[in-house]
Formats: structure tokens, sequence, C-alpha cells
């Protein structure tokens, strides 16, 4: 599933090639949505709110989130597309940009005073204008017993972190992934999680150990039976997860982290 720098640089990209744009053509290629056309309107503005996307058109917005296979990808009119037609979900055409949603996990589109409906439940989105680390504070607090990993990876809690940047973040912080709640001091990986992921909102190439070398960019991420760049153990992979369904990877150092 993509991290929320991701998802934020993609909705930078729509943004400037969409909005202040007619649409000339809609179409919506999942059976709910099918009949809505929204071609004749404005697209206001495109933004990101933790992994979710957010296309206003008038009282209207356009929802999607990436999951684990999507994307949105930018095209000029008759250009040949990366990936098959079929794994559209939604093309949007203006005068002169088809922006073009493949594989996405979700799409709706909702009024747009229903999307907190959508999103109200995210946490405060840690690339957002309205980013409140205290609040992120509060609600991992409320989760004692809870692994480290799997409370920063809830969105709920903070919107934006994925299981790169939480497997970063627990190895920065000297944290195995399974240290409860209660035993983090959770103000400072808050800290380090929000300033991780503005360092890289710019960035083609996510870096989280300052070294952009091929193979060096991250510290345990991926990384299994490779030497830990610090001490030199090899990192170790793990499941974490409340269930079967929520499974996430963990990388860590044995020896680094605690």
């Amino acid at each position: 599933m993509p991290e929320g720098d991701t998802v934020y640089q993609s909705a930078r990209r729509l943004d400037t090639a969409l909005a202040g744009k007619v649409l000339t053509e809609t179409d919506f290629r999942v059976p709910a949505f099918a009949t809505v056309d929204l071609a004749g309107r404005t697209v206001d503005e495109v933004v990101s709110r933790g992994k979710h996307l957010l296309a206003r058109v008038g009282d209207m917005t356009i929802h999607s989130h990436l999951k684990m296979e999507g994307s949105w990808e930018l095209y000029r009119p008759g250009a040949h597309w990366r990936h098959p037609a079929h794994q559209a979900r939604v093309i949007l055409r203006t005068e002169d940009t088809t922006a073009v949603g493949f594989q996405l996990g979700l799409l709706e589109v909702i009024s747009r005073d229903r999307e907190e409906e959508a999103v109200g439940y995210l946490g405060p989105d840690l690339l957002g204008a309205d980013w409140d680390a205290g609040e992120a504070v509060r609600r991992l607090a409320e989760h004692p017993d809870a692994p480290i990993a799997v409370a920063l990876l809830d969105q709920r809690n903070l919107a934006g972190l994925g299981n790169e940047y939480v497997n970063e973040l627990c190895f920065l912080r000297g944290m195995l992934p399974t240290r409860p709640v209660r035993d983090a001091d959770l103000a400072a990986a808050v800290r380090l999680g929000h300033r991780m992921i503005v360092a890289n909102r710019d960035r083609t190439v996510r870096v989280t150990t300052g070294d952009t070398r091929r193979g060096r960019t991250s510290w345990v991420y991926g990384r299994e039976g490779e030497l830990c760049l610090r001490c030199g153990t090899r990192i170790q992979r793990s499941e974490l997860g409340r269930n079967e369904l929520e499974l996430r990877v963990s990388y860590y150092c044995p020896h680094c982290q605690t």
C-alpha cells in the first residue's frame, strides 16, 4: 500500500494538470457510478488526505484510494497508456489532458458535503496543513497494549504512514515493532515520523538514511538477511498484525532495536 507522500505527490500532479480546467468527458468504470457524468464541470482542486485522494468538482467529490496496485496517471490526448485499458477505473478528460485512475482500490463519487463521512475517521494528516502532533499522540496513547508498529499504521491514529515508514521509524527510535505503545516515547516517534515524510514529499526516491546510493536508502525495510548499516547484525523479518487481514511484514535489527 502506498505511503502518504506518494499519494500527496499524485494529488499535486493531478491538481496542477486539472485544477481550473473544464472536464470534457468523464468515464467511471465501476458499476455503482457508471452513469455519473461530470462533463462540463470545472475541477476546483485535487487534494490528499492521508492515503486518500479527493478531486473536488463543483459540489461533487471524486474520492479514490490506491490500495496496493492503484495509480493515477496523466496523458496527452491520444497518447499510449502504460497500462491496459481494462485496468482503468476512471477517465477524466479536459481539452489538453487525460487523467486515468488504474486499478484503484476504492472509487466513489459523493457530494462534497459528505467528504467527512468518507474520510472523517482519519487521524491528523502528516502532510496536511492542519497537522496536529498532539492529537496524534493522544490517539496513539488510547491503545497502550497495541504493538507500536500496529498503532502507527492505524490511519485512525495518524494518517499517512505506511509499512516502509513505520519500519524505518521503529529502527531510528530503537524500538522493536512489537514494543507496546505504553513503553514508547510517542511524542518523539510522532515528531520523527512527521519529519521523515515531510523530507520525502518532494523526492522521487524515498530516503530515510540520508544516503541516496543504491541499496542504502533505507535502514531495515526490505533488507531481510542483509547487514544492518549501523551495527552489522543481519536484518530479520516477521509478520505483525491483529488478524490475517491486517498482517504486515516487519523488518528490524535485533541488536539496535529493543
